[in-house]
């Protein structure tokens, strides 16, 4: 969860279109996942 700070938008969630804040939950998670 560390590196969830770096996504705070998403914690947040600044942005108002579902599909966008999905695509960003994907994408901070696929770069999780790559650096583990």
């Amino acid at each position: 969860f560390v590196h969830a700070k770096q996504w705070r938008a998403l914690a947040t969630r600044y942005d108002k279109l579902a599909i966008t804040y999905r695509a960003g939950a994907t994408l901070s998670a696929c770069l999780t996942w790559l650096r583990a």
